[in-house]
């Protein structure tokens, strides 16, 4: 597929929860990782509001394994804490293809829509381990990325056979990706077959529910968007 990278990220400990969860409370993590996680990955390897960054496949590296550990979140009300117990993935690797194309919500970044540069600059970012800080799910959980071969190596599933998981959160629809006034949240049902996954796309998701209304940011050059022109000739010093 055009525009494609493929990688593996791995860490010590993933939590993929349900954002209902989020809210406070004991966190149980998912058994595989969410679209919606994958993405916020690949968008820390290299991201442009120009293009919108799709996850084809998860293929699922370790042995699904569960930590359960002791921690103390602030209670911001009353500057106390208490004792609360999280559910971690425990030794995560997960081997990522995932491809951009251009977001065409944005006809005001049209003059970005390079796709030569934009993979060019995607595949170096791979290579020098993402551009920014990588998290398995939240941010206790660093993960690292290295540059890899998809399907290469040995899996744990390799002819495990099919597995569904099933109804689980697949992502969000922020205003920018779809009718630019409304945060969207979509739900479907995975299935690993010998270890990988194959997600749908998001406009494929059977169950989509609004969450709130929202705004599309403005993007200016010069002030907080640098072009993949000015960034490509950065990056590969060109006369």
């Amino acid at each position: 597929m055009r525009n494609q990278i493929e990688f593996v990220v791995y860490g010590k400990y993933a939590l993929f929860t349900d954002p209902v969860t989020r809210i406070g409370g004991e966190k149980f993590t998912y058994q595989i990782p969410t679209y919606q996680a994958m993405k916020g990955i690949v968008e820390s390897i290299y991201w442009k509001p120009s293009i919108i960054w799709y996850i084809d496949e998860v293929r699922v590296m370790n042995a699904i394994r569960t930590e359960v550990k002791g921690v103390r979140p602030i209670k911001y009300q009353n500057a106390d804490n208490d004792l609360m117990y999280y559910t971690y993935l425990r030794e995560p690797a997960y081997q990522v293809r995932a491809h951009f194309e251009f977001n065409k919500n944005r006809p005001d970044l049209s003059n970005d829509w390079n796709e030569n540069k934009h993979h060019n600059i995607a595949k170096r970012s791979v290579e020098r381990g993402g551009r920014r800080d990588i998290f398995l799910g939240t941010r206790e959980c660093q993960g690292y990325v290295e540059e890899c071969r998809f399907g290469e190596g040995e899996s744990f599933y390799d002819g495990y056979g099919e597995v569904s998981f099933g109804p689980m959160f697949h992502g969000f629809t922020y205003p920018d990706e779809g009718d630019q006034k409304t945060l969207k949240a979509r739900l479907w049902v995975p299935t690993m077959k010998d270890g990988i996954i194959r997600f749908i796309r998001p406009d494929e998701c059977e169950i989509i529910r609004d969450i709130r209304t929202g705004s599309v940011k403005e993007f200016i050059k010069g002030k907080n968007f640098q072009s993949v022109d000015e960034e490509y000739k950065e990056m590969y010093k060109e006369v």
